[in-house]
C-alpha cells in the first residue's frame, strides 16, 4: 500500500506516515494529498490537522469538506524543532508558516533581526538551508547531516508541542468502529441559536465534544462549515441517534460522517 503525504522527504508528515506504511511519495500541498486519495490514486494520505500551540491546519479542514473521504486513523507525534545551518553567519529562516509560529518566542529573543520565510514544508527548509549557507532552517534534528549542524535544539515554545494527523482513505473504507468520529456539518443556515441546536443532541447524550471549529463555506460571506469530532463510535445506537437529529436540523444542508477511528500511534 502506497501512502501520500506532504513533502519532500523529512517534514513531520513523513516521519508520522512511516506508522502507516513505509512505501510514501509525496505532494506539495494539503489539498492535493485529499484530491489523490480521494480519486482512489492512493490508499492513505496523511495530513496535519492540528498543533497543540498554533491550533487547526485550516487547509486540511477545507479539503475534507470539500472532498468526499474518509478519516480512518489519528496519530499525534511530538513535535520537537531545531535550528539548523552551514554556520550561524545566516540571514533568513524559512520553514513552514506553522513552524515559525510554533517557535516565535525564540526566534524573537534569538534572532529578531533574521528574515523569516514561510515555505511548503519544514523539509524545505532545511533543504534551502543545505543550499545557501545565508539560510537557515527549522526542522527535526535527525535532518541534519550533509554540511548542516544543530545550532539550537528544541526551540519550539511549548516543550508539549504535538501535531495531529488524519490517515484518510477512498470513501469506500470509511469504519464505523472506533472511540472518536470526525463530522463536518453544512447547515446552509443561520439564524440566533443554530450551533446550540447543533450541539444539543450530543449533550443530551452524554457525548463529549473533542472539538468544535467553524470555516467559511465558500458559498457568501457569513456562512459556515462546523467541523466537530466526538468522543464517540458510529457503531453507538447514541451516536447514530444524535446524528439523525442533526441531519434534521440540518436538512437545508448537509451532515458528512467522515468515519470513526482510533488513536493508534504516537511517532517519536
Amino acid at each position: 500500500m502506497t501512502a501520500v503525504t506532504l513533502g519532500p522527504e523529512g517534514t513531520y508528515s513523513h516521519r508520522a506516515t512511516r506508522a502507516i506504511d513505509d512505501d510514501i511519495v509525496f505532494r506539495q500541498s494539503v489539498t492535493d494529498i485529499v484530491a489523490a486519495v480521494a480519486s482512489g490514486e492512493f490508499e492513505r494520505g496523511v495530513i496535519p490537522i492540528e498543533n497543540s500551540i498554533e491550533g487547526s491546519v485550516t487547509e486540511s479542514l477545507d479539503a475534507v469538506a470539500e472532498y468526499d473521504i474518509a478519516v480512518v486513523r489519528e496519530i499525534v507525534t511530538p513535535i520537537r524543532h531545531a535550528l539548523l545551518a552551514q554556520d550561524r553567519d545566516f540571514e533568513t529562516i524559512a520553514s513552514h508558516s506553522q513552524a515559525l509560529a510554533q517557535c516565535r518566542t525564540y526566534l524573537e529573543r534569538e534572532h529578531p533581526d533574521a528574515t523569516l520565510e514561510a515555505v511548503a514544508s519544514t523539509a524545505q527548509g532545511v533543504e534551502y538551508a543545505r543550499e545557501d549557507p545565508t539560510v537557515a532552517g527549522i526542522g527535526h534534528p535527525d535532518n541534519a547531516g550533509n554540511g548542516l549542524e544543530v545550532l539550537a535544539a528544541d526551540i519550539q515554545d511549548q516543550t508539549s508541542n504535538a501535531t495531529r494527523f488524519f490517515a484518510v482513505a477512498p470513501v469506500a473504507h470509511r469504519s464505523t468502529a472506533g472511540g472518536k468520529t470526525s463530522l463536518v456539518v453544512y447547515p446552509n443556515a443561520n439564524y440566533p441559536g443554530l450551533l446550540l441546536e447543533l450541539l444539543k443532541p450530543f449533550a443530551e447524550r452524554d457525548i463529549n465534544l473533542s472539538r468544535v471549529e467553524s470555516r467559511p463555506s465558500g458559498e457568501r460571506l457569513g456562512d459556515y462549515v462546523f467541523h466537530i469530532d466526538i468522543a464517540g463510535g458510529l457503531y453507538e445506537d447514541r451516536t447514530q441517534a444524535a446524528l439523525e437529529e442533526l441531519e434534521t436540523l440540518a436538512d437545508k444542508g448537509w451532515v458528512r460522517r467522515l468515519g470513526s477511528y482510533d488513536l493508534e500511534h504516537v511517532v517519536d
